[in-house]
């Protein structure tokens, strides 16, 4: 019987994260698991790095499902994106399950590292669904 796999992370990397999160330190850690502080960073770092990969991995996979991807550009007033997205869900003849406020507030919540005051600072991308509903993407 092998060692239980946790999606991508190994049970090792689990459990190094899971005490990571609790607050302990690597060395702390290191003492718990009888192994080194060392050791216990290379398992974090790998642990990180399978946790960045499958979240690249999940926002292909989204942007594939969408029929539509909005690209809102740095310096758009937030009042105008909800008309932005609307417009292009009607090219592709999607009807939202979003109305203005929707839009707006998820922007200003998913997004908020992209935004300041009521303007764009950072590229933001809005997926649209065949099933009318939408999904703001984190900005980078």
């Amino acid at each position: 019987m092998g060692k239980r796999k946790y999606g991508l992370l190994t049970e090792e990397q689990y459990e190094v994260l899971k005490l990571r999160i609790q607050g302990f330190t690597q060395k702390k850690i290191a003492e718990m698991l009888k192994t080194t502080r060392e050791n216990v960073a290379v398992i974090e770092k790998r642990a990180r790095r399978n946790i960045r990969i499958a979240e690249e991995t999940l926002k292909v996979y989204k942007e594939l499902l969408a029929v539509a991807k909005v690209e809102i550009k740095r310096g758009t007033h937030l009042v105008d994106v909800p008309r932005i997205v609307i417009n292009v869900a009607d090219k592709v003849g999607v009807k939202l399950r979003a109305n203005f406020t929707r839009i707006y507030d998820e922007i200003r919540f998913k997004a908020r590292g992209c935004v300041k005051g009521t303007f764009v600072v950072k590229p933001i991308t809005i997926l649209i669904y065949r099933d009318g509903d939408i999904e703001v993407l984190k900005c980078y």
